[in-house]
């Protein structure tokens, strides 16, 4: 039996990296499923697994998957609903934004971080592009880092194309693992080549009529750095829809309004009609941003999807 890591997965072949740095292409044992976890796929990048090598083929046959640490589900916003587990046992996650060229709109930033607190997993926001943002650009870009600093989210002004403000992101991602989403065109690959130029991985320019990228990325797949991290990028997210949890949780994932809603005057507050809801009244002091409480209205109000799908 040898152990490794899931590196690249494409549904149907995983490539696992062993301890002493080799890949074996691998598949499953017979109709191998995950426990309790109902996904378009048994395995993610960033399992850890178990696998039988055969000798002769050089292919080996997962028998087994370790205990997650943790992992971050998206749920597709297409009719099938299916939810789709993008990464695996993470350190961190990083949500790469752009305000221009393609632009990434506030509640498409919100569902990921409230995913990632739902799943445990740290998440940093990453603004990209700076080198074309318009005066209008860089007073939207400070009033969001200003949000979300407040609630506690580190943010990193950067241009991946100019070569700006990158070594914060390689010191960040040092030793840890991490993965990174994003809408297609946010410049993932363009960054991660710039943190190991070796790998030279495939771009792609931005549509002007549409402003939105193509997927260069087409599987989820990690990448070894040479600071001892490991990064993995996943394919462009047009949407980013929840897999579904109970409505009363919803605001425990927006750190601010958990933590106001202790005073509420009801235990069983919804935050959204209540008379002597700390939360409302946050909201109006300035306390809670407005596009974080629309946000979160949003989700418990009405959870459509497809309102937040990128112009295609």
């Amino acid at each position: 039996m040898n152990k490794g890591i899931v590196i690249k997965s494409t549904g149907s072949w995983y490539l696992v990296r062993d301890a002493d740095g080799s890949i074996v292409e691998c598949r499953i044992k017979g109709k191998f499923r995950t426990s309790g976890i109902k996904t378009t796929n048994p395995l993610a990048v960033g399992d850890h697994v178990i696998y039988e090598l055969d000798e002769k083929t050089g292919f080996g046959t997962i028998s087994k998957i370790e205990e997650r640490k943790n992992y971050i589900i998206r749920k597709s916003i297409n009719l099938s609903k299916q939810a789709h587990i993008l990464a695996a046992n993470v350190d961190q996650a990083l949500l790469i934004v752009t305000l221009a060229k393609p632009k990434t709109f506030p509640e498409f930033i919100d569902r990921f971080l409230v995913a990632a607190e739902a799943y445990n997993i740290p998440a940093k926001i990453v603004f990209n592009k700076t080198d074309i943002y318009s005066k209008t650009d860089f007073d939207e870009m400070n009033q969001l880092i200003q949000v979300y600093s407040t609630i506690g989210y580190e943010c990193f002004p950067i241009s991946a194309a100019a070569n700006q403000g990158v070594d914060n992101i390689s010191q960040l991602l040092a030793h840890k693992t991490s993965v990174m989403a994003g809408h297609s065109g946010v410049g993932k690959s363009t960054l991660i080549n710039l943190l190991n130029p070796t790998l030279d991985l495939k771009t792609s320019e931005i549509s002007d009529y549409h402003e939105s990228g193509k997927h260069t990325t087409t599987f989820p797949e990690m990448h070894v750095l040479s600071n001892g991290g490991f990064i993995i990028d996943t394919p462009g997210i047009k949407g980013f829809g929840m897999v579904d949890m109970d409505k009363d949780e919803i605001s425990h994932y927006f750190p601010e309004l958990f933590a106001a809603m202790g005073h509420c005057q009801y235990y069983n507050c919804s935050h959204s009609h209540e008379p002597g809801c700390a939360v409302k009244k946050a909201v109006q002091e300035g306390k809670i941003a407005e596009s974080r409480y629309k946000s979160y209205l949003n989700l418990f109000l009405n959870n459509d999807d497809e309102k937040y799908r990128v112009n295609e």
